[in-house]
């Protein structure tokens, strides 16, 4: 799927949705408990089977991001599945350190 800014994902397999912030120039394969993601405009209730294998969970308001691939997803709203790019789970982004006070 080829993803774009601002675009907003859906999981078929529970009620996980995110926002792409960084899309990766290449086409990918963006899955959420082993499952495709859809376009969320078109996505209506969960209809796929969920992986038990890749149940670890969305966390609201977190980035999950892989610089390699150069993407980057927001979940807007949490659920049990993995989210995955290309077959390789996304990890949650780290929070900058601020800089020290002196």
């Amino acid at each position: 799927m080829k993803l774009r800014p601002g675009q907003q994902l859906a999981s078929t397999v529970d009620g996980t949705r995110m926002i792409v912030v960084r899309a990766p120039a290449a086409e990918v394969e963006v899955r959420c408990g082993g499952a495709p993601m859809t376009d969320a405009a078109a996505a209506g209730e969960p209809t796929a089977a969920a992986d038990p294998a890749r149940q670890d969970g969305t966390l609201l308001g977190k980035r999950y991001a892989d610089d390699g691939v150069g993407i980057e997803l927001l979940c807007s709203k949490p659920g049990t599945g993995t989210v995955e790019v290309d077959g390789t789970p996304l990890p949650v982004k780290a929070a900058k350190p601020l800089p020290a006070s002196d």
